[in-house]
């Protein structure tokens, strides 16, 4: 195994720097295809979230992959190689599972324990997947970050640790009053209708908003989402919330006209200038001040409207520094146990895993020689019948596998160590075992792998 992840997040680079390195999804496509063009990478796949980019790949040389990695980064996020790499930081190994894991759990996340996490982790391997970049390492790493992620949640009480980003955005907002009260039968508008969008919308629901609308530039996401909204509404208790969708040229004037607005879309440029939201303060009727919230990367709402009197802006960065005071569970300290515990696993499981072809191998030269021998007994013995042959093929078969149970067991056993790696040569060298059909082997194994890991997604 030679898992190697170069990236950076809200913890190694500043938001203005995440924001210019953020990728689309047609990059990520293109920067997946040239890592697996490149010599030292034989497997990739891409996390890009709202405040990480980290690329995964399968390489055969440490500091090789390390600068092609770099260099890959740079040119598809458009950020200067020098300006990007006091940014990035680089795992190997152990380290770069210990790394997802955590990530997987919510422990590296803006706002600890958040959950969002796993769905986007599921979408990177699914892209992995339908590239066919994501091979048997990346695929079994995927898929065990995936459960590691769901056990923390289910054993543990991370998720106290932190709220989502959209709760704890919605708390900046309501500056320590409760969001329930502070919400109560506000105007809201939602920008977008992706699944951070939906997720605001459905919490300002559930906080109890008297309206939400949602602009989005394609209609029929927005008309989903007050499906969504209407059919919650017959559900929540307490009443429900009236939800109606506008396209986006209607957004000035709701702006105008709400409360609080969210705002999360894969928009490349500004959706809310500091003088579009001038003009609408202007033409408000509310004296509250005008509450928005960004959580969009690169962002929605310019910056600039933290300067305008009236409003009150919360953003990728305004979260950035708030969750780095926010309370720490005890929880945490057992979801740090879980990872080192299933790293260690996953570690045992790869190496043992990196012999069973060579043990394979040996079970099928032994098979031949078996077959060859009886052959061989049946020219010097014509005259045996079936009931006699059978046997005899039965006790040498016995015979074989009693002899081969003990080492191969062992040889597994000691493989999963740290350093076992070198017992898959020494039985090769031992047993003189074709290299080519070990590679057959573990060719084999892998399309099984891919193929039985689409299906666990």
């Amino acid at each position: 195994m030679s898992l190697l992840v170069v990236g950076l997040s809200h913890r190694s680079a500043p938001v203005s720097v995440l924001e210019h390195a953020s990728l689309a999804a047609d990059a990520q496509v293109k920067l997946l295809q040239d890592t697996l063009a490149a010599e030292p990478a034989t497997e990739a796949t891409v996390l890009a979230t709202c405040n990480r980019i980290e690329l995964y790949a399968d390489v055969d040389k440490f500091h090789a992959g390390v600068a092609e990695l770099s260099t890959l980064l740079a040119q598809h996020s458009g950020v200067g190689l020098d300006e990007l790499t006091p940014y990035l930081y680089v795992h190997y190994e152990d380290r770069a599972v210990h790394h997802l894991f955590s990530v997987a759990c919510g422990l590296d996340s803006m706002v600890v324990g958040e959950g969002q996490i796993l769905g986007q982790i599921k979408d990177t391997l699914a892209l992995g997947q339908e590239l066919h970049t994501a091979g048997r390492l990346l695929n079994d790493l995927f898929q065990q970050a995936l459960r590691v992620g769901k056990r923390a949640h289910s054993e543990t009480g991370i998720d106290r640790a932190g709220q989502s980003l959209v709760t704890f955005g919605l708390e900046q907002l309501a500056t320590g009053a409760d969001v329930d009260a502070w919400a109560k039968g506000k105007r809201a508008l939602v920008i977008g209708a992706g699944s951070m969008s939906s997720l605001a919308a459905a919490t300002l629901a559930r906080a109890g908003v008297a309206e939400i609308v949602v602009a989005n530039r394609t209609a029929g996401r927005a008309e989903r989402l007050v499906q969504i909204l209407a059919q919650y509404s017959l559900t929540a208790s307490g009443g429900g919330v009236t939800a109606r969708a506008v396209d986006m040229g209607a957004v000035p004037g709701e702006l105008a006209r709400a409360d609080v607005v969210v705002s999360c879309t894969g928009a490349t440029g500004l959706v809310l200038t500091a003088d579009a939201v001038e003009g609408a303060l202007r033409d408000r009727a509310c004296p509250a001040p005008l509450a928005l919230l960004d959580l969009a990367m690169p962002r929605d709402i310019d910056a600039g409207v933290h300067r305008l009197g009236g409003a009150r802006l919360v953003d990728i960065e305004t979260l950035a520094e708030a969750s780095a005071d926010a309370p720490m569970a005890a929880d945490v300290d057992q979801v740090r146990t879980i990872v080192s515990d299933e790293v260690a696993a996953f570690g045992a499981a790869q190496r043992a895993a990196h012999i069973t072809p060579t043990v394979v191998a040996l079970r099928a030269m032994a098979a031949d020689v078996v077959n060859s021998e009886i052959a061989r007994l049946d020219s010097r013995l014509p005259g045996l019948d079936g009931k006699q042959r059978a046997e005899v093929t039965r006790t040498v078969r016995r015979v074989v596998d009693k002899l081969l149970h003990a080492p191969t067991v062992r040889v597994k056993q000691l493989a999963s160590e740290p350093g076992g790696a070198g017992y898959a040569d020494a039985l090769r060298e031992l047993f003189d075992l074709d290299p080519q059909t070990v590679a057959a082997v573990s060719r084999a194994d892998l399309n099984d792998t891919d193929g039985v890991g689409r299906g666990r997604v």
